[in-house]
């Protein structure tokens, strides 16, 4: 492994019953496991003022969030405005819906969308981040629907934020992923996973408050599982990353079948402390 110093945070989303119910909770709990900071999916019924208080009390920081889409078109200035509040330096569009996917009739005016709420990001001291699945690697003017995002958007509006577990489950090596996007991946999700795609749906989509949205088919094909703990070759991975500019990787398991959440949390980061991140 590299001796380069990244920082560990951990996306909210995946202890968010637990943090529906007790916020506060959660963060102690990770800044107790030694994570550095937390990417948000929503406010759990809080502003952003208390949560500010909450990280503030515990140590950690709010590196990024996930916003939907439908949420910057609501009101664009007051996600800024919070997410100001929050000393929040990424803001990242978590998924597209299907009406606006690459391949379908809204793309184009969601990449002018997009363009123009980065801009806004840009003018507030926040970048804008994409965070893809795998319906993104579909091929569109010979490319991947992905790479013709980022070919249509500026780096300095739009940088990428990786989710390797989707990467790899699209049939891509998101190790050569990394390398073609370098000085563009600031924040690199790490999540591991066991099976195979088998033509149905494995993860939920977000919310506007948070909430998993209930669109994960059941899988016998597949279940994701804490860093280190599946198909994922994590040093290759996090090498990668560290070589591509990475500055955070974030945590992320959307479903704990075996345990609680923030025990699998715990996995994650007892692994992860052993490549010294």
């Amino acid at each position: 492994m590299q001796d380069k110093r990244a920082f560990l945070g951990y996306q909210v989303y995946s202890a968010r019953e637990d943090a529906q119910k007790d916020l506060p909770y959660v963060l102690e709990q990770l800044a107790q496991m030694g994570y550095d900071g937390v990417e948000l999916a929503g406010f759990y019924g809080h502003s952003a003022k208390q949560i500010r208080e909450m990280l503030d009390q515990t140590g950690l920081v709010c590196i990024s969030s996930h916003v939907a889409l439908a949420l910057m078109d609501e009101d664009i200035f007051k996600v800024i405005s919070d997410h100001v509040t929050l000393g929040c330096k990424y803001i990242a569009i978590p998924f597209l819906d299907q009406s606006c996917r690459p391949g379908s009739a809204g793309f184009a005016a969601t990449i002018e969308k997009i363009y123009r709420y980065g801009a806004l990001c840009r003018q507030a001291g926040l970048q804008l981040l994409y965070h893809n699945h795998d319906f993104e690697f579909v091929t569109l003017c010979d490319q991947y629907g992905l790479d013709f995002l980022y070919a249509a958007v500026a780096q300095d509006i739009l940088c990428a934020q990786p989710d390797t577990c989707w990467i790899h489950y699209a049939g891509v090596d998101p190790c050569a992923y990394l390398k073609k996007y370098a000085g563009r991946c600031p924040v690199v999700h790490l999540k591991d996973y066991i099976g195979r795609k088998d033509g149905s749906q494995p993860y939920a989509l977000l919310s506007k408050d948070g909430a998993d949205d209930g669109t994960a088919a059941q899988q016998a094909a597949f279940c994701f599982k804490p860093v280190g703990y599946g198909v994922q070759d994590i040093p290759a991975v996090v090498d990668a990353a560290l070589d591509a500019g990475a500055r955070w990787f974030i945590v992320e398991q959307d479903q704990s079948t075996e345990r609680a959440p923030l025990e699998d949390a715990k996995l994650s980061r007892d692994y992860l402390r052993k490549l010294r991140i």
